[in-house]
């Protein structure tokens, strides 16, 4: 590391569990983000500024006005962008020393594959349940470190699943039918602060995973009730009959 970096992450490389150490490891690292909305937002953010060296963002969607009051990446000058667009000039603008890549497509099961397979961690900032069933299967095949999120409404929830680990379920464990999740926050609306919240906690698994450091959230399920700020913690375990997992 140059000097500039030593100075822009000297406050991480002060704690013992992180060190120069852990932030080359941070600076090596590669992240595949999938979603650049309200969770994808404080993801990329977090994961730019703390510094890990190549963040693939995926997302085939423009910027629209309703997603400002969340999508905290994009400002109203980015309206009718697109979101990979506008989301790789607000990481820039934050961290120059780190490398983004776009990826502007709808990616389908082989690219998934593909694309996972060449990253350290993937994180799913996605809202409909067939994208999540898809990244799910590409992480279980490449048995790559998936990070889970998702908000509606006024609740949250987040989860790691461990495919390079024998005995950790996958996302399909826990939901296997393809009917169930359906609603959206088009729907049912979704209040700003909750995205922060869970995307932030995605993105300090994903630290903790690549630094390999602390407990994380395999095999739990971690549920936020936020208009009473309740959490509850579910333990999860692997489907024997799960669709994608089972031995």
């Amino acid at each position: 590391m140059d000097d500039a970096q030593l100075l822009r992450y000297s406050r991480q490389i002060l704690l013992p569990q992180i060190g120069i150490e852990g932030q080359e490891r941070l600076l090596n690292a590669k992240v595949l983000i999938i979603g650049m909305g309200g969770l994808g937002s404080p993801v990329a953010m977090y994961l730019a500024a703390a510094g890990v060296g190549h963040l693939f963002i995926n997302d085939f969607d423009v910027v629209d006005l309703s997603n400002l009051q969340r999508q905290i990446i994009h400002t109203t000058e980015d309206i009718g962008k697109l979101k990979v667009e506008s989301a790789r000039k607000t990481l820039l603008a934050l961290n120059p020393l780190i490398e983004i890549t776009p990826l502007y497509q709808q990616l389908d099961s082989d690219a998934l594959i593909e694309k996972i397979n060449n990253v350290d961690v993937v994180l799913d900032c996605s809202d409909n349940l067939s994208t999540r069933f898809a990244i799910n299967q590409a992480a279980v095949c490449t048995k790559t470190p998936l990070v889970s999120g998702a908000a509606i409404r006024m609740e949250g929830q987040i989860s790691v699943f461990r495919s390079d680990l024998p005995d950790s379920p996958c996302y399909r464990c826990l939901y296997p039918s393809e009917d169930a999740l359906t609603e959206t926050c088009s729907q049912t609306g979704i209040t700003a602060p909750l995205v922060g919240i869970i995307g932030s906690m995605q993105a300090l698994e994903a630290m903790k995973l690549i630094l390999k450091i602390g407990e994380t959230l395999t095999g739990q399920l971690l549920l936020l009730d936020a208009l009473n700020m309740e959490w509850c913690s579910i333990k999860l375990v692997k489907n024997p009959a799960c669709p994608v997992c089972k031995s």
